[in-house]
């Protein structure tokens, strides 16, 4: 092989590394941390003239057209029990697609980009309140603090009592 030249078996060492390290975007929410798995993350942004939807479930903050779109605004404080923000900031949302539509999860703050091996995963614990424990798929103990991972799917699954405090 000549100079520069990648064998199959370098690409496949490679590729065994990265399928044990799974990456997350990092949110804050009532100042616990939470990881998104990148791939649901469509785009990170500030929502802007949200518009009620009557009768619409608390969690439900409303609706914004986010570049043509109209996307589904969804209180994540509200969603896992939180008291609501009252440091007088403004929230940030977490655009994500699920099933067709389009969706907005306000939080506090949005962190960074985090690698993680998949091995450190581990169950809810049995002690995590049972609003999060629907919603979550897992933990991650970091230097310090504990990762809750988001389950999208369950998050936005609105067909069960899933958005039920």
């Amino acid at each position: 092989m000549g100079e520069g030249s990648v064998s199959a078996e370098d690409t496949t060492v490679t590729a065994a590394l990265s399928d044990d390290t799974i990456e997350f975007v990092t949110v804050l929410i009532g100042g616990q941390l939470f990881g998104l798995p990148i791939g649901r993350v469509q785009d990170v942004f500030m929502p802007d003239r949200l518009t009620r939807v009557p009768l619409a479930a608390p969690e439900l903050a409303g609706v914004l057209n986010l570049r043509g779109r109209i996307v589904t605004a969804i209180d994540m404080r509200v969603r896992l029990g939180l008291p609501p923000r009252d440091d007088g900031k403004t929230n940030m949302a977490v655009g994500i697609e699920h099933k067709g539509e389009s969706y907005g999860l306000l939080i506090d703050q949005v962190g960074e980009v985090l690698k993680v091996s998949e091995a450190t995963r581990e169950a809810n614990p049995a002690n995590l309140d049972s609003r999060w424990s629907r919603v979550a798929g897992g933990v991650h103990r970091l230097d310090g603090q504990l990762m809750v991972i988001l389950d999208v799917d369950r998050v936005l699954d609105t067909g069960t009592d899933a958005l039920a405090a």
